[in-house]
């Protein structure tokens, strides 16, 4: 089961419903976030992926974002380990970020999946194999998913196989890494600073998912001008 070593204590919980209005980014009209200080975000999705997987441990010196039992996610972190790389190490603060756990072993013809897909219209996907035998110019790749960037769409992605950290800033602009193994799909929304990088196991196998045509440009910081970031940073300053 999972074990929360909270490191700072919760300043009392927020409870924010985002406006609908169509100026607002994808993630703040789909969600109601409660908001618990500084130690956790609890983001509690509105009927959007039905029944919640079990909650999982997650590696020494990591919070990670796990179901609950109301189909809700948490945003955990701990900042008793900093060490970088591809080592476990995350800092404290909430972002919004959205997590679901399904059974990779049947992807090919998963009706959770198909379910899923048709509800957020994922209407396109590809797979993609992280590792020095099955990526073209890995080295360089490893390189660029390592840079700090946002992009301008919701950034979708399910684990088939292997491992990894993605690393997002909170809104105090500190890290908080993000345990992904097989069976996580993970959403970061418009906006949000982040990057990848594989764990010690230097494998991963992914699907990428996409609304319409992808668009694969990432924007590597700074890039505060672009209207998602401000929208995102705007959600983030509602959630005090």
């Amino acid at each position: 089961m999972l074990s929360i070593r909270p490191s700072g204590g919760v300043r009392g919980a927020q409870r924010l419903r985002a406006s609908r209005g169509p100026g607002r980014p994808a993630h703040a009209r789909r969600l109601r976030w409660v908001v618990g200080g500084l130690g956790a975000l609890r983001m509690l999705a509105e009927g959007l992926w039905g029944e919640s997987g079990s909650p999982r441990g997650v590696g020494a010196g990591v919070w990670g974002l796990r179901s609950d039992a109301a189909g809700g996610f948490a945003a955990l972190a701990d900042c008793s380990g900093r060490e970088r790389g591809r080592r476990p190490w995350a800092t404290q603060g909430p972002c919004a970020v959205r997590r679901r756990q399904l059974d990779a072993d049947k992807y090919e013809n998963d009706p959770e999946l198909e379910k899923i897909r048709k509800e957020r219209n994922y209407s396109w996907m590809d797979i993609i194999t992280i590792c020095k035998d099955k990526l073209p110019d890995y080295e360089e790749k490893i390189k660029m998913f390592y840079k700090e960037h946002l992009h301008l769409d919701d950034e979708i992605r399910y684990i088939l196989d292997g491992s990894g950290y993605f690393d997002v800033r909170d809104k105090e602009d500190k890290w908080i890494r993000i345990f992904m193994e097989k069976g996580d799909m993970i959403t970061l929304p418009a906006g949000i600073y982040h990057r990848f990088t594989l764990d010690e196991k230097n494998y991963v196998k992914a699907m990428r998912l996409f609304v319409g045509e992808p668009v694969w440009t990432a924007y590597n910081r700074p890039a505060d001008h672009f209207e998602v970031r401000g929208q995102y940073v705007e959600f983030l300053v509602q959630t005090e």
